[in-house]
C-alpha cells in the first residue's frame, strides 16, 4: 500500500505517572477520530512509548489531546522523528 506523501513517523516517550492510569487505552480511544497508524506500549523503565504514522497535523493534534488528558500525569515528553515504516490504522496497544 502506498503511503500519502505527507506521511511522517513520530516516536513519543512519555515520562511521569503514565503506567497504571489508563494511558494506553485512553490513547487508543483519543486516536479513533484520526487517520493514524501506530502503537502504544509500556516500557520497562516506567515510560510509555507511542509511535504514530500519518499526516503531521493529525499527529500534532493527537499529541495535544493526550497531553491535555494526562496533564497531571506527564512530567516530560521526548519526541523524535523516524523513517516511515507503513503502519496502518488504527492505533493499538502492543505488549
Amino acid at each position: 500500500m502506498d503511503m500519502p506523501s505527507n506521511t511522517v513517523r513520530k516516536v513519543f516517550c512519555f515520562s511521569g505517572r503514565v503506567q497504571g492510569v489508563g494511558f494506553r487505552q485512553s490513547t487508543v480511544e483519543l486516536a479513533k477520530p484520526y487517520k493514524l497508524g501506530g502503537t502504544v506500549r509500556n516500557l520497562p523503565d516506567g515510560r510509555v512509548e507511542l509511535i504514530l504514522e500519518g499526516p503531521p497535523d493529525q499527529i500534532d493534534n493527537l499529541a495535544l489531546d493526550i497531553t491535555q488528558r494526562f496533564a497531571g500525569f506527564i512530567s516530560s515528553t521526548i519526541r523524535q522523528t523516524a523513517p516511515v515504516e507503513g503502519l496502518l490504522p488504527p492505533v493499538r496497544v502492543i505488549w
